[in-house]
Formats: C-alpha cells, sequence, structure tokens
C-alpha cells in the first residue's frame, strides 16, 4: 500500500488536480469549499493503471496539504509518511515562495521520489512559453531529491495529460522500496473525529509494523493519564479490514477512549513498543535562504510525524549557525513525542513563519543534556550516526528476519566485543530472542539461530492465525499436520522445529504426534452428529470384538465424523477395514498381556477362541500390535516384546 502527498503553491491547482485524478474533492472543510483554498488535510485514493511492475495495478492514497504560508504547518502534518511526492506549479506562474519552501521541506524530510505535475497548461497558447516554464522549473530544482523527476503537462479541466500522469506516478512508485514491516506499528494521528455507533476514529499513514481488528493499543502523546483502548475496527480507503499494513492510510476505530481525548500528532502504538522523549539529539541543516543565522537557545517549532511542539535550541560545538551549515542540535522539546532514530523532523522559526531546516534523529533517548563544546560528546554524536552497537544488531536482525548468530554478527559489522556486549543488552531488555538455546549452558553458539522480539510475535502471530483458521475449516480435526503446517509457514525444517518447541515450551500450541493444535482445542459434534456416533458406538456394544468394519462405520455417520472420533482416540484403527472401540482395544491389549506374561506365547488361534471372534479380526488386531512394538511374532506363535 502507497501514499503519494501533493505539494506545491496556493492556488496552482493541487486540490482540482486530486478531484480530476481520484473523482473525489479532497478539501472536507466548508470554509474550504467558499475560499477554494485547501486549509487542512484532504484525502482521497486511486487505482493506478496496470504496468510491466504492476500488472493489477496498484491502489494508493493521496494526501492533499495545503499551499497557502498560512497553512505551511498543517501542511507538515501531512508529508511525513509519503512514499512518493506529486509536486504541483501552475504554467501561468512558475515557481513561487511557497513552491520554494514546499521544495525544501520534501528535501529536508528525504521523500523517496516524485513526479513534478505541470498544471494550467489549457490557459497557455504559447509552446515556447511552456518550454521556458519547465527550464525554469529545472534550474529550480537542480541539487534537490526531485531533481531527475519527470515533469507531465496536466489541465485538470480538459484531462489533458492525466493518463500520462498517472502513468508517471506508476512508474515512481514501482521504484520506490517497499514499507518494512518491523513488527512495531506506528500510526501518527493527523485526524481525529467520532461517528454515531462507531465511536472514536482516527486517521494517519500507518508506518514500522501492521495494526489488527482486536489489538491492545496505547495512545501517546501529552496526556494526563495513559490511555489505553482497543482496536475495534479497522479501514484503508473505506473498505473494511482485518489488518492494516505499513504504509497504508489506515482509520482507526478505537474502544475504550473518547475522541477528546485524542490529538493531532499523538502515537497509536501496541502498549510497551515506543517511549516518549522531551530530550533529543539530532543532526540538522540550516537551509542556505534563511533570513538569519541559528542562534544557540533560539525557541523554534519542531515538527516530526504529525506532531508539532515548541522546542528549544541548543547548538553543539558552535556558538551560531550559519545559513546553509550542518551542526549538532540537542533539542529540549515543551512536551513530549515519540521519535525513533533516523526519524526525519522540520525545525520552524515561530514568528515570523520560517523553515529553518531540518534533518535526521540521532538518539531519541539521550540519557543527559550535553555540554555544548565537549569534544567527547561531539565523538560520541559522531559514533551515533553508525548507530549503537545495540541498534546495529537489531537492524541486522530487522533485515534478516531469523538468522545465526554469526550470520547477524557478519552483517552488523560489528567487532566481537561490542557484538557480545550488545547481545546481552539486548537479551536484557527482551529485544532478542534465542530459537534453539539450552539453557544449561551459557555462551551462544556461533550457529544458533536467533532473531528480534519483534519477528518473533509476528511469527507467533501468524501461526495462530493459521492454526486457527485451520480450526475453523476443519472443525472435526483434531488439529493440522507438521508437515502442512511447515507448508503454510514456509520455514525450513529447522527454523519450522525451533519454532514449534518453543511456541509449545511457551503454551501457544499444543501438539500430538502427528498434528499441531491451539491449546485447549476440542472437536465440537453437533447434535445430529452426536445422534449418529451414539447409534454406531451402540453397534460396537453389541459385539465389541466383531465389529462394524471401517467402511460401515463411514457409511453410519460420515468420512469427516468417522476420522475425528479416529482422530480423537474414540476409534482405533488396526488395518484399513477394521476397527475397534478405545475401551475394547484397551481391554484385548490387557488381556493379551496377561496371557502372554502367564504362558509366555500365543497363537492367532487362541486370541480368536479367547474373544469369539474371528480370524479377520484377530491377525488385523495382531499385526497392528507388532507395528506398534507391544508384540513379536515368532512363526505362529507371538510374544510381548521386551
Amino acid at each position: 500500500m502507497r501514499v503519494i502527498g501533493t505539494a506545491g503553491h496556493v492556488d496552482h491547482g493541487k486540490s482540482t488536480l486530486v478531484q480530476a485524478l481520484t473523482g473525489t474533492h479532497p478539501d472536507r472543510l466548508k470554509e474550504e469549499r467558499e475560499r477554494e483554498m485547501t486549509i487542512d488535510l484532504g484525502f482521497a485514493w486511486m487505482t493506478l493503471p496496470k504496468s510491466e511492475t504492476l500488472p493489477q495495478g496498484e491502489e494508493v492514497g493521496i494526501v492533499d496539504v495545503p499551499g497557502h504560508r498560512d497553512f505551511i504547518e498543517n501542511m507538515l502534518s501531512g508529508v511525513g509518511g509519503i512514499d512518493a511526492v506529486l509536486f504541483v506549479i501552475a504554467a501561468d506562474e512558475g515557481i513561487m515562495p511557497q513552491t520554494r519552501e514546499h521544495l525544501a521541506i520534501i528535501d529536508i524530510l528525504q521523500i523517496g521520489g516524485g513526479v513534478i505535475a505541470l498544471t494550467k497548461v489549457d490557459l497557455i497558447d504559447d509552446q515556447d512559453w511552456l518550454d521556458l516554464v519547465e527550464e525554469d522549473i529545472r534550474l529550480g530544482l537542480k541539487g534537490t531529491i526531485l531533481e531527475e523527476a519527470p515533469i507531465v503537462r496536466v489541465s485538470s479541466l480538459t484531462r489533458e495529460g492525466i493518463p500520462e500522469l498517472l502513468r508517471a506516478l506508476s512508474i515512481c512508485l514501482a521504484e520506490q522500496p517497499e514499507q518494512l514491516d518491523l513488527g512495531r506499528p506506528r500510526l501518527p494521528v493527523d485526524r481525529v473525529f467520532t461517528i454515531m455507533g462507531f465511536g472514536t476514529v482516527v486517521t494517519g499513514t500507518l508506518l514500522d509494523g501492521h495494526l489488527k481488528v482486536g489489538d491492545e493499543i496505547h495512545v501517546l502523546g501529552n496526556h494526563p493519564v495513559e490511555l489505553r483502548g482497543r482496536i475495534r475496527g479497522l479501514q484503508t480507503h473505506k473498505m473494511k479490514e482485518d489488518k492494516a499494513v505499513p504504509g497504508s492510510r489506515t482509520a482507526v476505530n478505537i474502544s475504550g477512549i473518547d475522541f477528546q481525548q485524542i490529538q493531532r500528532g499523538d502515537i497509536i502504538a501496541h502498549p510497551g513498543d515506543y517511549k516518549l522523549t522531551q530530550l533529543l539529539d539530532v543532526r540538522f541543516r540550516l537551509l542556505p535562504d534563511v533570513d538569519q543565522p541559528l542562534k544557540h537557545n533560539t525557541e523554534v517549532k519542531f515538527f516530526i510525524g504529525a506532531a508539532e511542539v515548541v522546542a528549544r535550541v541548543r547548538l553543539l560545538g558552535v556558538d551560531e549557525l550559519q545559513p546553509g551549515q550542518p551542526a549538532w542540535l540537542q533539542l529540549e522539546l515543551s512536551e513530549p513525542v515519540v521519535a525513533v532514530r533516523n526519524d526525519r523532523y522540520i525545525l520552524r522559526r515561530p514568528s515570523p513563519g520560517e523553515t529553518l531546516g531540518g534533518g535526521v534523529v540521532v538518539d531519541p533517548q539521550p540519557k543527559k543534556r550535553h555540554k555544548r563544546f565537549s569534544e567527547d560528546s561531539l565523538l560520541h554524536l559522531e559514533a551515533l550516526t553508525k548507530g549503537k552497537p545495540e541498534e546495529v544488531l537489531l537492524q541486522s536482525l530487522f533485515a534478516l528476519g531469523v538468522a545465526s548468530f554469526q550470520d547477524a554478527i557478519t552483517r552488523s559489522n560489528l567487532e566481537t566485543e561490542a557484538a557480545r556486549q550488545a547481545t546481552q543488552e539486548l537479551l536484557a531488555s527482551g529485544e532478542l530472542v534465542l530459537l534453539e538455546h539450552d539453557p544449561t549452558v551459557q555462551v551462544i553458539s556461533p550457529q544458533e539461530l536467533i532473531t528480534s522480539r519483534n519477528h518473533w510475535e509476528r511469527l507467533s502471530s501468524q501461526v495462530e492465525e493459521e492454526v486457527e483458521a485451520y480450526h475453523q475449516a476443519y472443525p472435526l480435526r483434531r488439529g493440522i499436520l507438521r508437515e502442512e503446517l511447515k507448508s503454510r509457514l514456509k520455514m525450513t525444517a529447522r527454523l519450522f522445529n525451533a519454532c514449534i518447541r518453543k511456541w509449545i515450551q511457551l503454551g501457544v500450541l499444543e501438539e500430538t504426534r502427528l498434528t499441531i493444535l491451539k491449546p485447549g482445542h476440542h472437536i465440537q459434534f453437533s447434535p445430529q452428529q452426536r445422534r449418529l456416533i451414539d447409534g454406531l458406538l451402540s453397534k460396537f456394544n453389541l459385539n465389541p470384538y466383531a465389529p462394524p468394519s471401517v467402511k460401515e462405520c463411514q457409511a453410519e455417520v460420515g468420512e469427516e465424523v468417522y476420522a475425528a472420533l479416529v482422530d480423537m482416540g474414540e476409534l482405533v484403527e488396526v488395518s484399513q477395514e477394521v476397527v475397534f472401540r478405545r475401551i475394547d482395544f484397551d481391554r484385548m491389549v490387557d488381556e493379551l498381556r496377561k496371557i502372554m506374561q502367564r504362558q509366555g506365547t500365543i497363537t492367532a488361534a487362541e486370541v480368536r477362541d479367547y474373544f469369539n471372534t474371528s480370524r479377520r479380526y484377530v491377525l488385523a488386531f495382531l499385526e497392528y500390535l507388532d507395528s506398534q512394538g507391544v508384540t513379536v511374532r515368532e512363526g505362529d506363535v507371538r510374544r510381548l516384546k521386551k
């Protein structure tokens, strides 16, 4: 699932273009319609045309942002989680002030790619003018992330260029990497409202993991009390979903929390996955065209995800920062936010409003305020650009999923001692899971399989879903065959066996000799099936040692019910034709043991006469006991196996 964000100067036709592409006008507020100006974020979606990379086409969301400078901060709430930008420039005006400011923001946030829509071409008859505007655009894009972006001439009124624009967007998105599922979902809230009969609903672009209906969630933000609720429903593009995936525009219906308690910028996450912070170490670059240098202790507005808070800048290593220069900053926030290493952010001057620049979060949880001119602190921050050892090792595991301990260390490129310490820290914090570890051995084997907690939780969720789905599809079966489950999970035999052992130890699953099932799962027969079973078992009562055949049993109750009775152990199938009730079978085995313990051996004829049955049943019974290692045949007699 992908999301495109619009950007560009006010009145250059962003919302009208979105309507031409999707059939939906993104301006939802009455004031927006009256002023013909986007004030807050708008949303729409469309299906891109089929291509070689996307043979089925792809459904994508669109976030339409304001272009007017008075609403630039609303714009920042919408561009944090997009995959590509639809950068809109009107042919009759070309590059304007907010064009440059939006471009600077897109560049700072390192949006993966984009397409330039040269709109309102229906107003221009002179092709030379359009060529000049394109040349000016190319010059303005030089040195930015959109430098090589295609320019498509379009008219939202005549629909000229709309098919070409859709193809360009499709190609652009196909070149962008898929959003990673790290097992730690976070949804930056950009809208919150209530719907009669449903309650609280929040929307945002989902990052770093998936959400499922029924999940417990934690609302992280500036709240006096802890806010916990549960996901009642999920929608993507107004379609109900059981699971929302990373990168999707997602609406979450939450039970247990009033909508007035949540605000834009809050984070919806699983409990325990993220921590709030009010102190950040960041790398920053001041834009080259700002009005004045950035001084220590300056008060700024800090934007990350959909959050906006006031912050104070602590310049590290310099007295003041000149336009165009990079520096280390420590930001002291007035309110807590959720930030993750490598998240990108924007700083703006509050008054007069001006985008100062931005950069990347290096340490979201620094332990203390740094001394401003400490060489050790600056060296520490430089080292953190590569990541803390435990973060580097964890990122390696995120990429590998499951790997041997040695492979994870090799990928992380950590030195042995640093890797050892990182491993101990990750184990202590519960972020690392050992899949094959012998608790009596202190040292982790280089070949032992390990994974991250998030990946392990994702695997655990997947296996529970698969087993539950099997129980729902086959209610008369005890459980799913081990080999079938391994195939469904697409695991190697080694990984599957390691995981199954751990899930059984943790009580997530139970096993029989051949099947896997959920703890406490029992086959439940309907009243009609139970009546058929009672009728069949009454026939076993008539002659327990010469009972109905397998085919007769199947004809009486049906193949599925018969198989369930065998699976549950109520019937013991000793051959393709002969079956006994468990109680009768156990009695026969017990009596046979006593006879052989008393006289040493027994013949088939003696067994036939003892139980007053026929040779057909006796031979099947004795051959089954041979196969199970209870008896051993020696010529015409059998004895108990030692």
